[in-house]
């Protein structure tokens, strides 16, 4: 039950603004108030820096949904899989976007990744994107894997899937996966937690604004207290072991905090590590402590697959 703050030798203060900054401008090319522009941007981006030549990709489809393997081109371990939810708020992002998280997903690893596109919102609102988790969630029961050889991850709004699938299999009583990848995940569409407020002026990747913006599009209407939309109000008895990632400066703090009390009051065997200086999904970054973060995954996983 174990949740640790990572410490480094603290940064020089002009270098870490200089690398907000960055961030910032980085995050600024891929945003565009038209929303089908953006997510042409984070296709774009996600070919051009998740592409890696040490890995193999492949495009299926699932019932008319895309999806997309991704796999080291070495002997690597075929027993388990990782079931990938990609972020973006409901209404943006890709399993090409994902590559970037997907491709040191793999790399670190050495399993196959699957990476899913759900219909995004506002054109496709609650329960569609939970409901293509499930499709996703079912090809690979056929595909002959049982849910004990399945890691579901994902993050942002996909760490959000990733726990809201496990509450919907749970409610039809069906075995859960074997454990819970979560990297800054938005665990509360109602935005109550504290970090929400306080974090406005460190986190340079999302905002107040934003966050609501997205929750709207996705939810109107909508109880966003069921735990099937805010899966940080459910009921984690029985749930899998759970890692999760969070950076010290980003809004969702909170969440992850929140997820980490509730699991721990559950007796879920879980692991939550604070990133200092870090915003909301760091690892996309190639920045020596996102690959550290990989490695942590990975450590995870290996764990819990013994």
């Amino acid at each position: 039950m174990e949740e640790k703050t990572i410490r480094k030798k603290e940064l020089p203060e002009k270098r870490k603004l200089s690398r907000m900054h960055f961030i910032k401008v980085v995050h600024g090319l891929v945003e565009n108030t038209d929303l089908e522009k953006h997510r042409q941007s984070q296709n774009q981006f996600g070919i051009l820096f998740g592409n890696a030549r040490d890995i193999q990709y492949r495009s299926i489809g699932i019932k008319g949904m895309n999806a997309g393997w991704v796999s080291v081109a070495r002997a690597h371990m075929r027993k388990y899989v990782i079931l990938y939810c990609h972020g973006g708020g409901f209404s943006t992002g890709s399993s090409l976007y994902a590559r970037v998280l997907t491709s040191k997903l793999a790399m670190s690893t050495s399993m196959d990744v699957l990476c899913f596109d759900y219909r995004l919102a506002p054109e496709h609102p609650y329960p569609a994107a939970l409901e293509d988790a499930m499709k996703a969630w079912n090809y690979l029961m056929l595909l002959g894997y049982g849910a004990r050889d399945v890691i579901l991850a994902g993050d942002s709004a996909g760490g959000n899937l990733a726990l809201a699938l496990s509450h919907r299999l749970r409610r039809e009583d069906r075995l859960l996966p074997r454990g819970l990848v979560l990297m800054s995940p938005w665990t509360d569409l109602t935005l109550s937690g504290e970090s929400v407020e306080t974090k406005q002026e460190l986190d340079p990747v999302i905002t107040k604004e934003y966050l609501k913006n997205m929750s709207v599009a996705y939810a109107e209407g909508e109880d966003l207290r069921d735990p099937l939309i805010s899966p940080l109000m459910g009921d984690f008895d029985g749930f899998p072991p759970t890692y999760i990632q969070v950076g010290e400066n980003e809004l969702l703090l909170s969440d992850s905090q929140r997820l980490h009390r509730k699991l721990v009051a559950a007796n879920v065997p879980v692991k939550m590590d604070v990133f200092p200086d870090m915003w909301h999904v760091f690892q996309m970054t190639p920045f020596k402590t996102a690959y550290r973060a990989m490695d942590r995954n990975a450590e995870f996983v290996f764990d819990i697959c013994r």
